[in-house]
């Protein structure tokens, strides 16, 4: 019931990292600091970049199994921290394989738990972009599955499994959902259809290659999908 009394604010926060092709132990440093950083601001969402365990360069390592197990293995020390996620989402980007098949994943944790993995739709495979050489597009709509956790993580956060698909996060004072880099680029955005469901925060965890004047393209996509869905897109 709408008792006239308007939501208090949700902050929010982005990151930008500097992180490098396979520099496990760097990377996580750099997320763990951006997290702290973001509790430490009143942020009660933090967004990372897109595939920032890894780092987004590593091109033909993503065809290697270690790559996906040493992210896992990040993300497992980073959960462990009791304090670290608590009292506040965590938006890592992450690639996993699900059913034997590689995605460029983002994973939302909570409170030292995985609540969802959310894989992107479509894929950079333009210009200096091959993102179909290492990893599939999720080709199920809003179609959710059940994800196999690895050992590493069920030994931390006591989960089997958890969501796996395209997903909203309906929370007592916000809406959350998620595109990954490219999905703001095609004709059909997913924030389009989340826009007209009343998600109020949409976030994008993009990484990609240096490229002249696509700032200038990424920003006004955003005040565009800002402008007709209403909320905010981060």
């Amino acid at each position: 019931m709408n008792d006239g009394r308007s939501r208090p604010p949700v902050r929010v926060a982005t990151c930008s990292l500097a992180q490098h092709a396979l520099d496990f132990e760097g990377n996580k440093r750099r997320i763990a600091e951006s997290i702290s950083r973001a509790k430490e601001k009143g942020a009660r969402y933090r967004l990372g970049p897109e595939l920032e365990i890894p780092g987004y360069g590593c091109q033909d390592h993503f065809l290697e199994n270690d790559t996906f197990r040493h992210s896992w293995q990040v993300l497992a020390d980073l959960l462990v921290d009791e304090k670290l996620t608590y009292g506040i989402v965590c938006d890592i980007g992450i690639p996993a394989i699900h059913r034997g098949v590689r995605y460029n994943c983002r994973v939302f944790v909570l409170d030292g738990k995985i609540l969802l993995v959310r894989p992107k739709l479509y894929m950079a495979n333009d210009g200096n972009y091959r993102e179909h050489r290492y990893f599939t597009p999720w080709q199920f709509g809003r179609k959710n599955e059940v994800y196999v956790l690895p050992d590493i993580v069920r030994q931390v956060t006591k989960q089997k499994t958890c969501p796996f698909g395209f997903f909203v996060l309906d929370f007592h004072d916000a809406c959350l959902a998620a595109e990954t880099c490219e999905e703001l680029f095609t004709p059909r955005s997913p924030h389009i259809l989340l826009g007209l469901n009343g998600v109020d925060i949409i976030s994008n965890g993009s990484g990609s290659h240096h490229q002249l004047r696509k700032l200038n393209t990424r920003v006004n996509l955003m005040k565009n999908a800002t402008s007709k869905g209403g909320g905010a897109y981060l």
